[in-house]
């Protein structure tokens, strides 16, 4: 006689599954059901009740919920940005790059050396100027580099970043990763911290330890955006359009050239491409292109935004930038942008109820919270598309 089993011989039923992801999504609803009430009755400046010496509602202003969610957005734009090249790093070399957020630093100080020296000619040492301001000089309100000052050093400095990023990616792969290609993805990963450490070792000897300024902040001054109190400068601006120009044409570039065919082909069955005829090797290096510019141009932009930087930038952002490629899911270009403003708006806007001590807290945990519900991510799947 057939009996009934909760569970089969090798997995749980979809019945504890479904029950499982019910209870998570229940949870996950009533976290933010329980912030939204609190944003909601925060602006209607209604107290709800006091929980452990917290209350909820009462003191929400909206220009503070406004900058919140604005700088959200922009944080956002720099983790999908650089997310894009992890993320397709993964889905063709099969590894994740540890290197990637020090390419970003690599990106940021070589493009603003540069951006530096041509904004700066004539008003302090070319060698000062060039490492980005290492020891003692002009200021970098002398200096000027901005987008109103000197738009054409930050369009060279966005250049350079690029190029430089993806010459130093090149050299990693001929001598580092391409010898170990044929070994599986944990050496390589294993290999990508060591290139993680050479890169950071190499920026903080070159360009010292110190943390520096860098951008003019004349004619940046922020502006209250059409009355509503979120105040917004030229530099965030910038980086909303250079960021969100750069996706479309990463989308474009996917979808509608034969390089992006060959490479969504190749993630997909790296075997089967390189059967059919598509040079694996000339997309591989397609691919560090893409992915390290990306990754040159996001450290630069971080840095418009920002204003100042260091060597340990990319590093301390790299956990932000897997957890975006993670939540939106590994492999998916769509899933690293998604997943990227998810993680950058968590972290800005749950700074309304928490501690800066806590707010990266709160953002790995909405991702956690989601992969447990699908472990898949957002979009899912392993594809460059």
């Amino acid at each position: 006689m057939a009996r009934f089993q909760l569970f089969s011989e090798d997995s749980e039923t979809p019945v504890v599954d479904a029950i499982r992801g019910r209870v998570l999504l229940t949870l996950a609803l009533g976290v933010a059901v329980m912030l939204l009430l609190d944003l909601l009755a925060g602006l209607a400046g209604i107290e709800i009740a006091e929980f452990g010496g917290r209350t909820l509602g009462g003191e929400i202003e909206l220009s503070t919920v406004g900058k919140r969610i604005w700088t959200g957005t922009i944080v956002g734009l720099i983790f999908g940005l650089a997310g894009i090249g992890l993320s397709m790093t993964y889905s063709i070399l099969n590894f994740a790059n540890f290197s990637h957020g020090d390419l970003f630093t690599t990106g940021a100080f070589t493009g603003w050396g540069v951006a530096l020296l041509v904004a700066g000619w004539g008003v302090g040492d070319a060698g000062y100027l060039l490492l980005a301001r290492s020891g003692t000089g002009p200021s970098s309100t002398d200096i000027g580099a901005s987008i109103i000052a000197s738009p054409l050093a930050i369009l060279i400095g966005v250049v350079v970043a690029a190029v430089a990023t993806t010459g130093v990616a090149l050299l990693a792969d001929r001598f580092v990763y391409r010898p170990m290609r044929d070994r599986g993805g944990i050496p390589l990963l294993i290999a990508s911290i060591g290139v993680a450490l050479a890169l950071r070792s190499t920026v903080q000897f070159v360009y010292g330890p110190q943390t520096r300024g860098v951008t003019g902040t004349e004619g940046i001054e922020r502006t209250d955006f059409l009355g509503t109190g979120l105040s917004v400068d030229l530099h965030q601006v910038t980086l909303l359009v250079v960021a969100l120009g750069l996706m479309i044409a990463m989308h474009l570039l996917l979808q509608r050239t034969k390089l992006g065919k060959a490479m969504r082909a190749m993630a997909d069955n790296k075997d089967l491409a390189l059967v059919t005829g598509i040079p694996t090797e000339r997309i591989v290096r397609a691919t560090w292109i893409l992915g390290a510019s990306l990754a040159g141009i996001a450290g630069f932009l971080y840095v418009l935004e920002r204003g100042t930087m260091n060597y340990n930038v990319g590093w301390f952002l790299l956990l932000f930038i897997f957890a975006g490629v993670i939540l939106g899911g590994i492999g998916s270009i769509y899933g690293a942008i998604a997943g990227g403003l998810v993680i950058g708006f968590v972290h800005e806007v749950s700074l309304i109820w928490i501690s800066s001590d806590f707010n990266a807290a709160a953002a790995f945990l909405i991702m956690i919270l989601v992969l447990l519900y699908r472990p898949e991510g957002i979009f899912g799947g392993v594809t460059t598309a």
